[in-house]
């Protein structure tokens, strides 16, 4: 069996050196009549930009996306620069600059690449995922317990914050680093999903569709890791097998099938404020403007957000969502699986998490009052502040830092909830709602709890899970997901997720503390 791994981790990591050779690898020449049609279809009309790319690009080879993208990205903030001072609004290009750049290297690029896509998807993707599942199925089928205990996991570099743990967390912030902020540098990469993105929606691969594509995939992989681990508990089977559905269908398929026919991208499972941009002005417009698919969509987003999400997490707790449905958080239980024991536990990390947490519902709250008031009224400006700049700070510090770069780059270090623990503002929503109004807790039999910690240990939200089993008290947390893995852990089956009468609610501890309650009408409650 050691044999089979070593070859599977062989595999994996030629492949992954393959993915992130590619970057270094292909040409890049943007010939007269590309740049043509370039500036017709942008509709540039800057000719500070258009002499600079003909002096300085147009007709050149590139050996690399950095030379190429650098010379076009400069030409974009110089022509910028000077059509501000002058406010030149119509001829500035508006457009992101490394977006824009994107765009242009994905039409000029050439090369081995470009010419064998399919090819390099086998060499990258390919090698990757058969390396993987050589690496994982061996490790868990033969080697690991069904049901899982605190198994070594603390003295592996790879779980413990060792020296494989910081490299994949160097590996994961680069990637997003470079997706959110250099796509222009990734090019390469999209070029091996062209075939797939041009079979599903009819278009060359964006960087989104290869986020996409790779998300998927890497759930699927990491979700048979999932069913192999937890192979005794059925209620792990059918959460894993509930997120890879709602992921791949509704965030990937539906909406790059939507595009296909010249509809509107949408993932319908994507509830506000996690989606917070969705009322953002141009994305109204685009669904006013898309007829009634458009208008059922709008309607759909509003319904799910003010009625559905609070129905559901009162019957079922925030894990309905966060542990079922959530994109974000079924990557946090596949890949992130391996992390979940790094979670920190201790008391200051929870009052960071609730201020962060509450924090950013708050600002995303006031960001779409502002963004409201300005849609309907036609103002900039809401007490003196653009609106445009608080989109863009929450875009840039929340959508791309906190809940990518931080959120999923920090699993080796931090576990496997950083964003839905300490940033997601849906969460926050859904927690304020279970915390206060909703059948869903964790029930515990504390005569049965024989304090082994494994609880504890795997809780990815960083509760002392154990405090209450010793005490037989209920758990009703705001930022309990509902995952289950503390009662798939436990040896005794103290734990039980429950959906009960709101009244059942009672802390076994108001009991055992012998405070004025009457045991008698708690039973009869039951």
């Amino acid at each position: 069996m050691k044999n089979i791994q070593n070859i599977g981790l062989g595999l994996f990591l030629t492949g992954l050196a393959i993915f992130i050779s590619l970057i270094f690898l292909g040409k890049y020449e943007l010939t007269p009549k590309l740049f043509d049609e370039i500036i017709s279809q942008k509709g540039i009309e800057s000719e500070l930009f258009i002499n600079d790319l003909n002096e300085n690009v147009v007709g050149k080879e590139f050996s690399s996306p950095f030379s190429f993208s650098s010379k076009i990205t400069s030409a974009v903030k110089n022509a910028n620069t000077i059509h501000e001072e002058k406010k030149e609004w119509h001829k500035k290009i508006w457009s992101k600059p490394h977006s824009f750049v994107y765009e242009i290297a994905k039409q000029a690029g050439t090369g081995v690449i470009k010419e064998n896509k399919w090819l390099f998807w086998w060499l990258t993707f390919g090698l990757s995922i058969l390396g993987a599942l050589l690496y994982i199925i061996p490790n868990v089928i033969i080697l690991g317990p069904p049901g899982i205990k605190n198994n070594g996991i603390y003295h592996k570099a790879a779980t413990n914050r060792g020296w494989i743990g910081w490299s994949a967390f160097v590996f994961l912030v680069s990637f997003y680093l470079l997706l959110y902020f250099r796509p222009d540098y990734i090019v390469n990469w999209s070029y091996i999903v062209d075939p797939i993105s041009l079979n599903l929606s009819g278009h060359l691969a964006s960087q989104w569709f290869l986020y996409g594509f790779l998300y998927c995939t890497v759930m699927i992989v990491m979700a048979v890791r999932m069913y192999i681990k937890y192979r005794h508990n059925k209620y792990q089977i059918l959460r894993t097998t509930s997120v890879l559905f709602f992921q791949i269908v509704f965030a990937f398929l539906i909406p790059e099938i939507l595009v296909r026919f010249e509809k509107p991208w949408y993932d319908f499972k994507n509830a506000f404020p996690l989606d917070y941009d969705f009322f953002y002005s141009w994305n109204l417009n685009q669904l006013i403007d898309s007829g009634g698919l458009g208008l059922f969509i709008l309607i759909w987003g509003i319904i799910l957000t003010l009625v559905v999400v609070p129905i559901m997490v009162y019957f079922f707790g925030k894990r309905w969502y966060c542990s079922w449905v959530c994109g974000c958080g079924g990557l946090a239980e596949t890949l992130g699986d391996p992390y979940r024991q790094l979670s920190d536990k201790s008391l200051n990390a929870w009052k960071l998490e609730r201020w962060l947490v509450h924090g950013v519902l708050v600002f995303v709250l006031i960001m779409t009052g502002f963004t409201l008031y300005s849609y309907f009224s036609g103002a900039q400006m809401v007490i003196g502040i653009k609106t445009q700049t608080i989109q863009d700070i929450y875009g840039l510090l929340i959508g791309s830092f906190f809940a990518g770069v931080i959120g999923t780059g920090f699993y080796p270090i931090f576990g496997n909830r950083v964003w839905c623990r300490f940033g997601c503002p849906l969460a926050a929503y859904l927690g304020i709602v279970q915390r206060f109004k909703s059948r869903f807790r964790i029930t515990t039999n504390g005569g049965q709890c024989i304090s082994c910690g494994n609880c504890s240990t795997y809780c990815e939200q960083g509760i002392d899970v154990r405090a209450y089993a010793q005490k037989g008290e209920n758990i009703i947390r705001a930022s309990c997901v509902g995952c289950g893995i503390c009662s798939a852990v436990c040896p005794r089956g103290v734990l039980k997720l429950e959906n009960g009468p709101e009244e059942g609610r009672i802390n076994p501890t108001d009991i055992l503390l012998g405070n004025d309650v009457n045991l008698m009408d708690l039973v009869n409650r039951k």
